[in-house]
């Protein structure tokens, strides 16, 4: 088994492409719309595909923009899908709008407005972990205006690290030591910072790179956060843990499977490796297990995005695997979880896990 603790910078990266959805009200507005859609596409913040703009149908074909029923209708669409949204008009048209909907900070996209002058650009949601206040930036560069950010962290110019957590696509497990953290340097303390991965970051003032756990005989701060694979490591008496989502599951089980059995062998491969099943963004099979009630289940309960392969695919993947001449004589590859788990590259972090018909592979995304 591979020790998931010693890992480098090139394991990291970001899941998912992310996407936005900017509405305006007016022509001049839509004009803005545009081309902030296009500028955010030019600084590779989002792909064509994955950003839209959307006016009124009085002139959307004539300016080349989706025609809205109405803002409600269109706020309760793209609040609930996308990443980030853009409202160019007045604030308190995007307020009205999104007020039926707010969550959290954890759940809610980033909200900004911008005034159709291109002025102000306004983060109203999510300003650090949906990334409102750095979008509010770029938009108002784009617009040649000033970003309006009041959170307090930003205010003073100090590091926040939920912001920082959410900006590389960690997942955060204690939200109110986030919270905490940010307090503790507003007041001008200092906190500790701890990772299993070399990161290309320089600690800003405040924060003390440590190594080990916790251990109060170093003087190390009490409170501080970790980079880790494993939600379980307390380098620090009250640990916030940030979690990268870089882990592939890789599974094969035999036809109807218990789906709390499949369960079952999953957490344990993931005990195994001290991976959180936060650091997981994907479970992998082979095609012919595609409608197996036991992975389509696992994966919805844990939402985990879920890929099949070909036994083709599968066999393409280069390494050395542990065999089985009746798997292959069966599906026609001869390991379905190792193999699974590499189809989209990274290296094996735990081989072949098996039991009780069901096998279990882990890779981290290189």
């Amino acid at each position: 088994m591979a020790d998931s603790r010693m890992t480098d910078s090139s394991d990291i990266a970001l899941g998912g492409e992310p996407s936005c959805a900017l509405i305006a009200f007016t022509r001049r507005g839509c004009v803005l719309a545009k081309d902030i859609a296009g500028g955010l596409v030019r600084q590779g913040a989002y792909t064509a595909e994955r950003i839209t703009v959307s006016g009124p149908a009085r002139f959307a074909d004539e300016l080349q923009v989706k025609a809205y029923e109405s803002l409600a209708s269109w706020t309760a669409e793209w609040f609930s899908c996308a990443d980030a949204l853009v409202y160019v008009g007045a604030t308190g048209i995007a307020v009205r709008a999104i007020a039926p909907y707010v969550r959290d900070k954890f759940h809610d996209p980033a909200v900004v407005s911008v005034d159709e002058a291109g002025r102000f650009a306004v983060p109203l949601l999510s300003g650090h972990v949906g990334g409102a206040n750095e979008l509010a930036r770029m938009v108002a560069k784009l617009c040649g205006g000033q970003a309006v950010v009041s959170t307090a962290t930003d205010v003073n110019e100090l590091f926040a690290v939920d912001e920082w957590a959410a900006r590389r696509g960690f997942r955060i497990v204690e939200r109110v030591l986030a919270k905490e953290i940010s307090a503790r340097l507003l007041e001008g303390g200092s906190v500790g910072f701890a990772s299993d991965f070399e990161l290309d970051w320089q600690p800003p003032a405040g924060v003390v790179p440590v190594d080990g756990d916790a251990d109060a005989s170093d003087g190390r701060p009490d409170l501080g956060f970790a980079v880790s694979l494993d939600d379980a490591r307390c380098p620090f008496e009250r640990t916030l843990h940030l979690v990268p989502q870089v882990v592939t599951v890789g599974v094969g089980c035999r036809k109807d499977t218990d789906p709390a059995v499949l369960a079952q062998a999953v957490d344990a491969a993931l005990a195994v490796a001290r991976v959180s099943p936060l650091a997981v963004r994907l479970l992998a099979s082979i095609d012919v297990k595609s409608e197996e009630p036991a992975i389509l289940q696992l994966a919805e309960n844990r939402g985990w995005d879920v890929r099949f392969y070909t036994a083709e695919e599968l066999n393409e993947v280069p390494g050395e695997f542990e065999s089985s001449e009746f798997v292959r004589r069966t599906v026609g590859v001869d390991n379905v979880c190792e193999r699974s788990a590499l189809a989209q590259g990274g290296r094996l972090l735990l081989g072949k896990q098996a039991g009780n018909g069901t096998t279990v592979a882990l890779s981290v995304r290189t």
